[in-house]
């Protein structure tokens, strides 16, 4: 049977063997988990309620539904955003082309700060809010500004504070580094950044769902991808510098795969010290963390 096209009935086994075939052709690079939650999503059950009686009927009006998110699927829209959400953490997140599609490895940015327990985060290029939320949800004391370039994504942004309950606590700020005005009182303890990071010549080598579906903004930094890295790591450190009470300010970055090194250096030559990397799951250093001693 084909499930893309079919309204006839069909069992949970039939609906998903199809499926799987036909994002495997494809290209789909895990076709039977994404039937699975799409499935799942069209029937109203979770993935192991589903699993538990794979000769289960799917009805006429789910089968139609599953059928479109499948040729969503087969044109290689993520299934996040098909979903229209994503879990981060202990959190799930609203998403939608306006941002992109938290990832796993983000989760090391919010594992320093848990580390570390700042009383105050700035987020930069939070997209859907994923890093301060979770830090907000796993730091309840901590005090938090998030900023983006994007209007769009702080729209996004900010819906999904509002779901959460965290609105309250966390400052939402058009750009990068906000104004002095906009900060709280004696500045940050901790700044996050995961700004765009893929490098120009590398782009055409990424997954359709990243280069047909994710917003490109968010992404490209230039030839080598560090072009947003350069501009922002010195006026971060001079922001530190002057707005910090404690003893020492602490910048984190997520970069890509071989760029530690050279953003290591760029908050060398911009005052930073004590530089250290921190590797994710696949062993790729990802996160770079850097501190400067507060003069001011």
């Amino acid at each position: 049977m084909s499930i893309v096209g079919a309204t006839a009935a069909a069992t949970v086994r039939d609906a998903l063997g199809a499926a799987v075939d036909a994002m495997a052709a494809a290209g789909v690079e895990d076709p039977r988990l994404d039937a699975e939650l799409l499935l799942g999503e069209a029937m109203g059950l979770e993935r192991a309620a589903l699993m538990s009686d794979p000769a289960a009927e799917v009805p006429a009006a789910a089968a139609r539904r599953f059928g479109e998110m499948v040729r969503r699927r087969l044109r290689r829209e993520p299934v996040a955003y098909i979903l229209g959400r994503k879990g981060f953490r202990n959190i799930e997140l609203a998403v939608d082309r306006r941002v992109l599609i938290p990832r796993p490895e983000t989760e090391l940015l919010v594992e320093l700060a848990l580390e570390l327990q700042p009383a105050s985060v700035l987020d930069v290029g939070t997209g859907s809010g994923a890093i301060a939320l979770a830090v907000a949800d796993e730091l309840p004391g901590c005090e938090l500004t998030a900023t983006d370039a994007s209007p769009g994504a702080l729209e996004v942004a900010r819906a999904n504070a509002a779901r959460l309950g965290v609105a309250d606590r966390v400052r939402f700020v058009e750009g990068t580094l906000p104004p002095t005005e906009a900060q709280p009182p004696g500045g940050y303890d901790l700044i996050l950044a995961n700004l765009p990071y893929v490098a120009e010549r590398d782009w055409p080598s990424l997954q359709p769902e990243v280069t047909q579906w994710e917003p490109p903004e968010a992404l490209l930094a230039g030839p080598d991808g560090l072009a947003a890295y350069r501009a922002f790591i010195p006026e971060c450190a001079r922001h530190l510098h002057r707005y910090a009470e404690q003893k020492t300010g602490a910048l984190a970055i997520e970069v890509g795969e071989g760029q530690a090194p050279a953003v290591g250096e760029l908050m060398r030559h911009a005052g930073f010290e004590a530089i250290e990397t921190r590797r994710d799951l696949a062993g790729i250093e990802r996160v770079v963390v850097g501190r400067v001693e507060v003069t001011a």
